[in-house]
């Protein structure tokens, strides 16, 4: 018997009830509870379980004089047992789903390019589809992220994951890099300067991230690898609330994604000043985990989150 009837065999002989005696067992490590817990006969379950092990063809459980103990293939065996009925579980919750109108709750994570601009997009498409679906996002650091959802506190994230991070429980699907260019007020004093240079963004005003963060480091090296002294007059926050804030305010400068500058240009809130600078980061895209099953709504928000970003990344 070659191997994909052996798999054939496995498959049309092993029952729903053989995978509940399995779990069974292994919970209880006693043929006696696990009998009483799948409502059988000890021998009824002694018996069931020498028929799998025939079929498996491998020893599953060890018997000992006080109970009983997985062997090596019986671990194997329990552990995609779990997941398969998982997959069933889902399955049914998802038929649940279907019938009565598509509802829940999705949660995803985001960092704040892809948050101004494609999270509401692919919401508004996902909420005209099932409107009765609840739907959150956090806006955060990727490290943060990334964190939460090890946690399964969000269904998904549009992050980055850094390469020096070993992460193999997470799956990457990329989308875009993200370059960065300099911001401020409109009308601000220095956005009619044509001949713009580092040495005049360094004795300016600025807000940016706290030192340690990715964006700050690779904005402190601009002015190192220029030999020019750091901006000194600085005031450190993420709060998107207080940076445009201040923005408005002040003459104070800032840095941020193209992306997300685009957006405040369209708004009229913010100028984009014309200087290049040589800062990039690492690109970004959708991450999930391996060990989470997704939801029918977070898959229907997921597709239009794809959707949408093949027509802004492009």
């Amino acid at each position: 018997m070659n191997e994909n009837d052996a798999a054939r065999r496995v498959r049309t002989r092993l029952k729903t009830r053989h995978l509940f005696l399995l779990i069974a067992l292994d919970e209880t490590r006693n043929m006696h509870q696990a009998a009483a817990e799948t409502n059988m006969t000890q021998p009824g379950a002694s018996k069931m379980l020498k028929d799998i092990e025939d079929l498996m063809g491998v020893m599953l459980f060890e018997r000992l004089p006080r109970g009983i103990r997985p062997t090596a293939y019986g671990e194997t065996l329990i552990r995609h047992v779990r997941m398969a009925l998982a997959h069933l579980a889902h399955g049914q919750e998802s038929i649940a789903t279907l019938q009565s109108g598509l509802s829940g709750y999705v949660s995803i994570g985001a960092i704040v390019a892809p948050a101004l601009t494609l999270i509401p997009r692919a919401i508004a498409r996902a909420k005209e589809e099932a409107p009765n679906l609840c739907i959150g996002v956090e806006v955060s650091t990727s490290n943060d992220l990334v964190v939460k959802l090890k946690q399964e506190r969000h269904d998904f994230l549009i992050a980055r994951i850094l390469e020096q991070e070993d992460e193999p429980n997470l799956l990457y699907e990329d989308m875009s890099e993200e370059v960065v260019c300099v911001v401020g007020r409109r009308k601000h004093p220095l956005s009619g300067r044509k001949d713009l240079t580092l040495r005049d963004l360094s004795n300016a005003t600025w807000i940016l991230s706290a030192r340690g963060s990715i964006l700050r480091n690779r904005f402190d090296m601009l002015f190192r690898r220029a030999d020019l002294d750091m901006p000194s007059n600085v005031v450190e926050t993420t709060a998107m609330s207080v940076t445009m804030s201040l923005l408005s305010q002040t003459n104070y400068l800032h840095v941020m994604p193209q992306e997300v500058a685009r957006y405040y240009v369209k708004t009229g809130e913010l100028t984009i000043l014309p200087i290049d600078i040589p800062c990039r980061m690492e690109r970004f895209g959708i991450i999930t985990s391996r060990d989470q099953l997704l939801s029918e709504g977070a898959n229907l928000v997921l597709r239009h989150v794809r959707s949408v970003a093949a027509d802004l990344y492009s």
